[in-house]
């Protein structure tokens, strides 16, 4: 798809974890109301257990999301705050198809460390220089290491690929790996199935979106999308469905943690924000020194 000649802003969507606002919006019609005529494209996520494509993890940007962004098939999309900072501060330096950090995304979503049943492991600690199973410079590994670097040394802290969401559970329960950490609805999976849960925490989504996609565009999708947070934080089970269709019938929609969901309206993405995110990634080791606020970020939905 050429960019050039889109007739409508093309939006990913890809879990439900990410992009639940926007998901209701498109649902209930208030992109509509707001004038807009989108496009969305349903990308393979690591939560959904109908992914049964083969990540490449040499390159984040040969992902299915960032390929068919780079590829001028998608616009605008959302996922782990880290996430999009890795790829809009190294998109520039491969010298890939621009974008930026255009908001502080709606879906403040979980993630969680889980064990076998029958493990050893009581305590985050006791998972020194163990594997943890995430995706790789994705929202779990971030928040993998967001929640372990107050327990353990960086170079005691090990991540490891064990697949989706699905086959990361499997292989905690297998012993192939000592933890994994998952994101709803795995997290009521790794409950049911009788997992036991060590830490977890929140993990913030950014907003990404090219060049091309001006501010005020932008600012209507972000209108719709909290509105559409408005009706989830006043209840969230209408929508459970969502996530139950993931789990392919792993869970009832009475089985589902709701309780963990955590929504707010986008926001624009502060000075001050870049550069707490920006110096914990590169401390991490997890992006290139180099950028600056000024050329990852731009907040003109609100200008």
């Amino acid at each position: 798809m050429n960019i050039q000649n889109a007739k409508k802003p093309v939006v990913a969507v890809m879990n439900a974890v990410h992009d639940l606002p926007v998901l209701v919006a498109r649902d209930k019609g208030f992109f509509k109301d707001e004038g807009l005529d989108l496009e969305f494209v349903t990308t393979p996520g690591m939560a959904q257990i109908t992914t049964s494509h083969i990540v490449k993890f040499d390159s984040i940007f040969d992902r299915p999301l960032d390929s068919v962004y780079n590829e001028g098939g998608i616009d605008q999309y959302r996922m782990c705050e880290w996430g999009i900072m890795k790829r809009a501060v190294e998109a520039n330096t491969q010298h890939l198809r621009g974008r930026k950090i255009v908001a502080l995304g709606a879906s403040m979503s979980k993630f969680a460390l889980v064990v076998a049943r029958d493990s050893r492991f009581y305590e985050p600690e006791m998972l020194k220089d163990k594997d943890i199973a995430v995706t790789p410079n994705n929202g779990s590994h971030f928040t993998t290491l967001k929640m372990m670097e107050g327990f353990l040394a960086p170079e005691h802290v090990k991540t490891t690929h064990a697949g989706s969401m699905q086959k990361r559970l499997e292989a905690v329960r297998q012993g192939k790996v000592a933890a994994a950490s998952v994101m709803e609805p795995w997290i009521s999976v790794a409950q049911k199935q009788g997992l036991r849960i060590l830490i977890e925490s929140h993990s913030t989504r950014s907003e990404a979106a090219g060049d091309d996609l001006d501010g005020p565009t932008l600012a209507k999708m972000f209108r719709a999308q909290a509105r559409a947070v408005a009706l989830i934080e006043k209840d969230p089970t209408p929508f459970v469905h969502y996530f139950i269709a993931e789990t392919g019938g792993l869970l009832e929609p009475h089985e589902f943690q709701a309780w963990r969901l955590l929504h707010a309206a986008p926001q624009p993405y502060t000075r001050e924000r870049f550069d707490d995110t920006y110096n914990w990634t590169v401390k991490w080791n997890m992006t290139v020194p180099g950028a600056t606020y000024e050329n990852t970020v731009d907040n003109r939905a609100w200008e």
